[in-house]
């Protein structure tokens, strides 16, 4: 699983779907892979503005990854630098997290990844009404 479909990620088992404290998922027990990607800049401007920076960033610091800035660059104001696009890529689509869980901050629901899919099946009882 790539760290840009963690950013897309929140809980939704049942008595947390609607909270605002659902994402972002913490990431434990990881293991990594590193796989290369071809650089596609065009792709990454685009998806700049989809982005939860602090998300990302909190992500990223929790696999180790330092690159990022801590605050949001304002993209409206000026282009990303390819320094910036570059890490991006690095931690947006070359890190891929093989096997590990993700935990919701606000329920504790686990959520399993394994061979880099991550289960974001509910149990019948876990889906809400």
């Amino acid at each position: 699983m790539r760290l840009l479909t963690h950013n897309l990620l929140a809980c939704h088992a049942k008595g947390c779907g609607n909270s605002s404290k659902n994402f972002p998922l913490q990431l434990r027990n990881v293991q990594l892979e590193l796989i290369e990607a071809d650089y596609n800049d065009t792709f990454l401007k685009g998806f700049l503005p989809k982005l939860h920076w602090p998300a990302l960033v909190g992500a990223a610091r929790q696999l180790g990854q330092t690159s990022l800035p801590e605050q949001e660059p304002d993209f409206t104001q000026q282009e990303p630098s390819d320094e910036l696009l570059q890490a991006l890529h690095h931690i947006l689509l070359e890190l891929h997290i093989a096997e590990g869980e993700m935990v919701c901050p606000n329920c504790g629901h686990v959520y399993a990844i394994r061979s880099g899919i991550p289960n974001m099946l509910l149990a019948e009882h876990e889906i809400p009404k």
